[in-house]
This record gives C-alpha cells, sequence and structure tokens, in this order.
C-alpha cells in the first residue's frame, strides 16, 4: 500500500472535480482575455535567484528547490507565479507601453498555507504593468471580483488595506530596520502584548500610532478615526486617501468592504494598497492582490505592477460541482455513415465513446446510443 500514498497535502483531482476546475479555468481566463490580458506560461522551474527576486523572498521557505545536473546551479519549483511574470515584462516583453498579462498553471509549496489547503495550488491571476495610478488598481480589483462571480462565488467581503501607513509611521519616526522587523512580525500576528513590550521606548505619539494599528479594523469610518489619531504623515494622508477613493468606486459592486490598517501581508515586497477577498462560507481568503512597484527592479527595470491571484482548487470546493456529462454509445463496427455521424455529433460538443471488441454494451459514462434504423444513424436514450 506504501507504494500508492501520496505525500501529505498533495492529491488526485477526479474526473469530476477536474472537469469542474477546467470549466472555471476557461470562464476566468476568457474573461481575462476580453479585458486585454495576454495569457503567459512560465517554465515549472528555473534558477532560484529569479524566483526569489523581489516578491519571492517571502517565498524561500516554500520552495522546493533541486539541483540542476546540467549547470550545477541551483534551481526551484515555483512557489509563486507573480515573480516569474514580472520578469517576462521587464526582460522578455520589455515593453515602453501598459502590459496586462494572466497566468493559470500549479505552483508547489513545501508546506501548506493552511490546514485544509493544498501544497500544490492551481494558480490564476492577472497582472499589470506601467501604471502607477488608482485607475489601474481599480481595474483589477473589479476584475477579481468579476472573476469570482463568473466562478459562482457569491456574497463577496473585500478587506483593504495600505502598507505605506506602517511604512510612513516608520520612516516618520526615524525607527531602525531591526525593531522595524519585529514590529512587522508582531503587527503581522496581531500579538498586542508583544507590540506593546516592543514600543515602550518610542515616543509617545510614535507608540500610540502602532498601539492603534490592531484597532484600526472595520467599514469606512476606521478611516476618520485614522486621520484623526495617526501622525499626519504625507504617506499616511495620501495612503487614507487612496483607500478612500477605492471604497467609493467599489462600493456599490461587492456587498462588504472593510478596512485592516495592519494588514502586513507581502509588505516586503508590496508596495501600495493591498486586498483579499472572502466569503461566508471559507475562512481563507479566497483571492489576494496588491500593488508591488519595486519588483521588475531585480531585473533591471523597474515598473509600477498591480495585480491578484486566486487558488482554482480552494476556489473550486466553494461551488458544488455538477454531474459528469452523460455520452452517446457508438457501436464499434466499420461504418462511414456512423463514422460521419460521429464526426457531426463531436463536432456539435456532443460526447460520443466507441465500444471496443468483445465490450458491448459496457460503457457506464452514457444515457443515449446510435443505432441504425431504416438505413439511418439515429441518437436514441437508453
Amino acid at each position: 500500500m506504501r507504494n500508492w500514498l501520496l505525500p501529505e497535502y498533495v492529491e488526485d483531482i477526479l474526473p469530476i472535480e477536474a472537469l469542474h476546475i477546467e470549466v472555471m479555468r476557461r470562464q476566468i481566463i476568457d474573461l481575462l482575455m476580453l479585458h486585454g490580458y495576454q495569457q503567459v506560461i512560465p517554465p515549472l522551474l528555473e534558477y532560484v535567484e529569479s524566483l526569489l527576486s523581489g516578491s519571492g523572498s517571502d517565498m524561500d521557505l516554500r520552495m522546493f528547490k533541486v539541483i540542476d545536473q546540467l549547470s550545477g546551479r541551483m534551481m526551484g519549483l515555483r512557489a509563486d507565479m507573480t515573480p516569474q511574470v514580472a520578469r517576462i515584462d521587464a526582460h522578455l516583453l520589455n515593453s515602453e507601453g501598459i502590459t496586462r498579462l494572466c497566468y493559470a498553471s500549479s505552483v508547489l509549496h513545501t508546506v501548506p498555507s493552511g490546514i485544509t489547503q493544498t501544497r500544490e495550488p492551481l494558480q490564476v491571476g492577472a497582472e499589470l504593468y506601467g501604471h502607477a495610478g488608482l485607475e489601474s488598481d481599480l481595474e483589477v480589483q473589479r476584475l477579481m471580483l468579476q472573476c469570482l462571480s463568473v466562478s459562482g462565488v457569491s456574497e463577496i467581503h473585500l478587506d483593504l488595506g495600505h502598507v505605506a501607513v506602517f511604512r510612513g509611521l516608520i520612516k516618520g519616526a526615524g525607527i531602525s530596520r531591526e525593531l522595524e522587523t519585529e514590529l512587522f512580525t508582531v503587527l503581522q500576528a496581531k500579538d498586542v502584548s508583544t507590540l506593546k513590550e516592543l514600543c515602550v521606548r518610542l515616543q509617545k505619539h510614535t507608540r500610540e500610532a502602532l498601539m492603534l494599528l490592531p484597532e484600526l479594523y472595520g467599514d469606512k469610518k476606521i478611516l476618520a478615526d485614522a486621520i484623526r489619531r495617526l501622525p499626519d504623515y504625507p504617506e499616511i494622508r495620501v495612503a487614507l486617501n487612496e483607500l478612500s477613493t477605492i471604497e467609493e468606486e467599489l462600493e456599490p459592486s461587492v456587498d462588504n468592504i472593510a478596512f485592516d490598517l495592519a494588514d502586513l501581508r507581502g509588505y516586503h515586497y508590496h508596495t501600495g494598497i493591498v486586498f483579499a477577498a472572502y466569503t461566508n462560507e471559507c475562512s481563507n481568503a479566497i483571492a489576494l492582490g496588491g500593488r508591488y512597484d519595486e519588483i521588475g527592479k531585480a531585473f533591471g527595470r523597474a515598473r509600477s505592477a498591480t495585480g491578484f491571484s486566486m487558488d482554482l482548487r480552494e476556489l473550486s470546493r466553494l461551488i458544488k460541482p455538477g454531474t459528469y456529462p452523460k455520452g452517446i454509445r457508438a457501436p464499434s463496427q466499420k461504418n462511414k455513415e456512423l463514422e460521419i455521424m460521429i464526426e457531426q455529433l463531436r463536432k456539435a460538443g456532443q460526447i460520443v465513446i466507441m465500444e471496443l471488441p468483445g465490450k458491448k454494451g459496457e460503457s457506464s459514462h452514457c444515457d443515449r446510443q446510435l443505432v441504425l434504423h431504416d438505413g439511418q444513424w439515429i441518437v436514441e436514450t437508453i
């Protein structure tokens, strides 16, 4: 039995679920292409240095690594496709204008991101390069909401944050890199008691502002609260204004919008607005995204960028799959008219399954059959 076992958090996808996922993938990619996003398919593995550039630094411990037998260099199995797409934009396409790219392929993680999640997510997403304004942030956020909608997800809850709020506090207070790292860690974990200990030696206004961040979660009222109680640093003022604008634009198209000013997910590579989509049927985020203007710098060409991604496997579990479509059984015999009929049916999108010699009538995936009646082949219900 040991030979049949798969590693933990790695699983097969059986026909009904596989079809369900594939239909969702097609709907999402078709939608993205209609909005001008061109599909790319990066390689499953490449040199580690490339995969760890920019956003990839957060993925170091989540990446499987192997030695390239041709060069002797370390290679990695991608844990995220965003660095790869950024490399394609910066190095291969090298366009001066706006570039819109999309993708849908598997990624691999050394450990699952949650106890119910796989180590082989099927990541689908979109990236927009070459524009630094809120218009591009709004475009990808609206696209993410539309992708979730065509997939069948309802009652979407959107969380918005902005890494410039925390960065503005760090910069304005002149906090050291070491302390910044510690503060980032405890804020990300919402560890208020440890945060209080770290802030003891800071100036009063900085200490109070950092202690306030975990409380700044909720509806748009917290933006007014943040403007009133946080230091009036330019970075923070701009960030809060951007969040307010995004909320006004998206409010008609989403069920609920909340703000989390202590959300530092992807802090080491996000540079602006970050967002996450949730739904009532799942405790984990079903889609993530944000602005990351510096990622292309590692490839010799820093570009303004924003995008989102989601795991189709996780998404498919939220939507009840239908039954696998039944086909039409065709007899195993050489007949020109029968072959023409089968070809016509398949062109019309019908599943036609040919019987094999000695296995007549054994196809359980058919609810109709082709029979010869008065010299013509017709389809009848079984």
